[in-house]
């Protein structure tokens, strides 16, 4: 199929979605949303083009490829249940969502018996890259599912690597993750000692940044631990604590020791807990979270 012929579906125009989804119908693809909590992304994408679909079964009926960007397999199983009565044969689903490997992997052998397509698509970077179209995309798909699928893609993403198979990209993703989160709780921890031990986060700022040790993570999380810019990386503590335990989840799977990968964890989990588990509470508000158990004032 080509640009003309696709019909593009989105569910979920959320903080990441939003910005995917104006990108796709702003460079020439019919585009389908349908609306959930909050109307104000709907709105503005057929202010830009868009149409609405009634239902997500009707949206499956209509659409040829369906994006899902959602907050975790839980809510991906339960969109596609909702598709697959309208779904049509040829059709594809890919999951932008980070999701467990294993529902990923199970969902796609489902869809393949009524002969539909599935690939995850799982993203790297933020709600600005987001709407700038230059997000990261790590694909599982087979070649052919990817290679028709990629011209869609391409309308938000500026980094795109195809892994392997399905279930390859939400398995990268949860690496990436554990990467990320990981930096998150080293930061975290590493300001409340440097505090402790009378070093200011300015100073402790000065001699990392432009150094070694400095990295693009490094500088969205000090946005807030040093400039106090509350929605400098728009990813919620709670869902960093869902990805974590995925990380584990995957490498119990695969018997792999992960003394680190918990202790990532425990960090989200101990600030989910201790009243971080809201809309706006965002990974680089962990630093807030670190001090106070060292009593310290955020």
């Amino acid at each position: 199929m080509t640009q003309e012929t696709e019909t593009v579906g989105f569910v979920g125009a959320g903080l990441m979605g939003h910005g995917m989804a104006k990108n796709i119908v702003e460079k020439g693809y019919p585009l389908k949303v349908v609306a959930h909590r909050n109307r104000a992304p709907v709105e503005d994408l057929i202010g830009r083009g868009a149409s609405e679909a009634g239902s997500l079964e009707e949206m499956a009926g209509a659409c040829s490829i369906i994006f899902l960007c959602l907050t975790a397999s839980p809510q991906v199983e339960a969109v596609i249940a909702a598709l697959k009565p309208g779904l049509k044969r040829g059709s594809i689903i890919i999951d932008c969502s980070t999701s467990d490997p294993t529902s990923t992997v199970r969902l796609a052998a489902e869809l393949e018996e009524i002969g539909v397509g599935f690939a995850d698509a799982p993203l790297g970077r933020t709600p600005k890259e987001a709407w700038e179209g230059a997000l990261d995309c790590m694909v599982g798909a087979s070649d052919e599912t990817f290679a028709r699928i990629r011209p869609v893609i391409d309308t938000w993403a500026g980094k795109i690597v195809h892994l392997g198979g399905v279930g390859d990209g939400h398995k990268m993703k949860l690496l990436n993750n554990f990467l990320s989160l990981g930096y998150a709780a080293l930061y975290s921890e590493a300001l409340a000692l440097s505090r402790k031990v009378g070093i200011p986060v300015e100073k402790f700022d000065s001699v990392v940044r432009g150094g070694r040790m400095d990295c693009g993570f490094y500088q969205t999380f000090m946005g807030y631990a040093l400039e106090g810019n509350r929605e400098a990386h728009k990813f919620t503590l709670s869902n960093a604590y869902k990805d974590m335990r995925y990380v584990e989840s995957m490498a119990n799977a695969a018997t792999v020791a992960t003394p680190m990968a918990s202790a990532a964890k425990n960090s989200f989990a101990s600030a989910v807990a201790g009243g971080g588990g809201g809309a706006e509470d965002y990974i680089p508000h962990l630093v807030d979270f670190v001090a106070r158990a060292n009593g310290l004032d955020k």
